[in-house]
Order: C-alpha cells, then sequence, then structure tokens
C-alpha cells in the first residue's frame, strides 16, 4: 500500500472509531495535515450527525467549511468529545512529536480541551525513540535568536524554519539532532524558554489512541497495548 493508502485506512478507521458516539450537539476538535485532511473528506458524508468542529488551523477550518461542516470558535465550547489529527512521529506511550504544518500551537489548545485524542497515523511514524523528525518550536519573532540559543545549551541544533508564519503570526525553529529519551521532561524545559509558545511534543497530553495503518491494516494502540499487542511497530 502507498502511504496515501494507509491515510485514507487510517482517516476511514477514525470515522468508524468516532462514528457510534456522534450526537445532535458533537462538538470535535479538527486537527492539521495530510492525513486529517482525509479524515476532513471521510467526515464530509456524516456532516448531519453531529453539530460541527472546532479546526486547529485556518486551512483545516476552510476545507470544513467546504463541506458544510460549521466550524466553531474554541471561546464558545465548554466540552469537545473527539480531537482527531495526526503526528509527526509517535513512541509506545503514544507521546508524539507535532507541528510539520505549523500549527503545533492550536493543536495542543485543542488537545487539551478533548475528552479523547484519537491519533491517525501511517506506519512510519511509529518510533522507538522521538527526535529522528526534526521537533517544531513556535517562538516569539523577536525571541527567536535568544529562544535558539537556549535550545542548544539543551543539546539540540536548531534551524529557522525560514518563510513561515503560524496563524498566530509566529515563528517556528525546528531542533535536529536530538535522542529525546524523557519527552515530558523535555517538553516542559522547552516552554519554560521565555519567548517559547509552545513546542510540537505532545507529552504531557500524549495520545489516548492510536490508529496506525500498516500494510496488514489498521491497528489501534492505547498506552496498555502498545507493547503487548505488536511490537513490531515500536
Amino acid at each position: 500500500m502507498t502511504q496515501d493508502e494507509l491515510k485514507l485506512a487510517v482517516a476511514q478507521a477514525a470515522i468508524s472509531f468516532i462514528e457510534p458516539d456522534l450526537r445532535a450537539d458533537t462538538i470535535l476538535g479538527i486537527g492539521t495535515g495530510s492525513t486529517a485532511n482525509m479524515f476532513i473528506d471521510e467526515l464530509a458524508a456524516f456532516r448531519t450527525d453531529f453539530k460541527g468542529a472546532v479546526a486547529s488551523s485556518e486551512a483545516s477550518a476552510e476545507r470544513l467549511k467546504g463541506h458544510g461542516i460549521e466550524v466553531f470558535d474554541l471561546n464558545d465550547i465548554s466540552a469537545m468529545d473527539f480531537y482527531i489529527d495526526g503526528a509527526d512521529e509517535a513512541n509506545k506511550k503514544l507521546e508524539l512529536i507535532k507541528g510539520g504544518g505549523a500549527a503545533l500551537t492550536r493543536e495542543k489548545i485543542v488537545t487539551a480541551v478533548a475528552k479523547k485524542f484519537v491519533c491517525i497515523a501511517d506506519e512510519s511514524k511509529a518510533v522507538e525513540v522521538l527526535g529522528g523528525f526534526p521537533l517544531p518550536v513556535e517562538v516569539i519573532p523577536m525571541s527567536r535568536s535568544y529562544v535558539a540559543r537556549e535550545i542548544v545549551k539543551l543539546g539540540g541544533h536548531p534551524v529557522y524554519r525560514e518563510g513561515v508564519v503560524t496563524d498566530n503570526g509566529n515563528h517556528i525553529l525546528d531542533v535536529h539532532g536530538m535522542k529525546i529519551e524523557n519527552p515530558v521532561e523535555l517538553e516542559n524545559n522547552l516552554n519554560s524558554i521565555v519567548g517559547v509558545v509552545t513546542n510540537g511534543l505532545f507529552a504531557a497530553r500524549p495520545a489516548d489512541v492510536l490508529l496506525l495503518g500498516t500494510a496488514e491494516g489498521v491497528k489501534t494502540f492505547t498506552v496498555a497495548n502498545t507493547v503487548a499487542q505488536d511490537g513490531n511497530y515500536f
């Protein structure tokens, strides 16, 4: 199967996962990126079964609206059953690296509100140790050089993602060369640097469920079963 076929398979599996819980008042959180886009396209057929969605980026909001799905401001939402989004890397604790699409801050905010975070990814994203994918860090523009120097002290090699401005008007530093053995600790350390908005480690609040597209079909992982179910993918 191609990578796009795997992404489509997990998008469809996510629909099957959430569909029994859809109600007229359900609000879904929707992520950003190619896998999330496939999920949005699949979700369109069920748009009359739930109330609407909160999007983690302007691009996802426009795609949802294009399918006739109402998009809400998170400030108007007090509860959210599911957040569905992809990842750039995932480990067996369902700790993630996200932010390849530069939407990490809004993704993290929407994740914090959701009762359950369903991560959808293809098997290439499953890793033993996070850090092979450069870790995105969103920074206030005037702090970029200072934050970069502080990241070097932590052992990383930050690279400014030139030409990219987030939906929040900020810049992205992509941190290379880190083997992230303790994601929660690094997430907190990075967020404590003045000028950092947030970073792409989703470890303090990992995914609750990982739907992983593989050549043998979509596999469902939780923290409890990642090692026991199939160690080949972690």
